[in-house]
């Protein structure tokens, strides 16, 4: 980082779908990548980001200020942990993790070398394909969880991620994850049944035929349990 500009030297740990885009986003607000660690493709992930180092876990902590965590939930905890062994978290350095369910807490082998905790969870379907995710990602939100003192910094970051910031509490992650898993899962079931019934009866591209249809339906449901009103003071809810 220059400290003159504001700019960090970012790592990523974890090359699945999520923390080449992360990297993606962060380079497009300006920050310096220094290096990620390798995944299952390899490939994918240069022409992502070409040129990107790729590091042991170790070493991008040791080059980096600002580094991602973007791994599986059930790999996060020892992760931190593991690097905290090893001597790797260094004071002044932010650490970010973008899984739904843990707040800043699971952060805290890191915090304790002096190291800064940041929760921020991007609330899309993440691809892996870098142009779609980065203009999903310039369409939503994401939750924040932080120490107090450090939460601006969180949510300084999900706008650079081209996100709007909605702070959530560290005891209401497990609660969030719930709403997000329930609502991912839920309408990815709806639709692979009713693409199914539509093949059956021989729709051609049946994805494509329910496009627009789940969007204008999502967008409906959404509103009504918004509880959004037209200016005209009515709920915007048919019937």
């Amino acid at each position: 980082m220059s400290g003159r500009d504001g700019r960090l030297g970012v790592g990523v740990i974890g090359a699945g779908r999520v923390g080449p885009v992360i990297a993606a986003a962060l380079a497009g607000a300006g920050h310096a990548l220094t290096g990620i660690t390798s995944g299952s493709d390899d490939d994918r992930v240069e022409a992502i980001l070409p040129g990107l180092p790729v590091l042991t876990a170790d070493e991008v902590v040791r080059r980096s200020e600002l580094v991602v965590l973007a791994v599986p939930h059930d790999q996060l905890p020892a992760l931190v942990t593991g690097l905290a062994e090893l001597g790797a978290w260094q004071p002044g350095q932010l650490v970010l993790h973008t899984d739904p369910a843990y707040g800043a807490r699971v952060l805290d082998p890191a915090a304790r070398s002096g190291a800064i905790p940041l929760a921020i969870h991007p609330a899309i379907a993440f691809t892996g394909a870098s142009s779609i995710d980065l203009r999903q990602l310039a369409q939503a939100y994401a939750a924040v969880t932080a120490p107090a003192p450090v939460l601006p910094i969180a949510q300084a970051l999900a706008v650079e991620l081209g996100c709007e910031p909605v702070v959530v509490a560290e005891d209401d992650r497990a609660t969030y994850a719930e709403a997000i898993a329930t609502a991912t899962e839920f309408s990815r079931s709806i639709v692979r049944q009713s693409s199914e019934m539509l093949a059956r009866v021989g729709v051609d591209n049946p994805g494509g035929y329910l496009s627009a249809l789940v969007r204008s339906s999502v967008d409906q449901a959404l509103v009504e349990g918004s509880g959004r009103r037209t200016p005209g003071g009515d709920a915007t809810i048919d019937g």
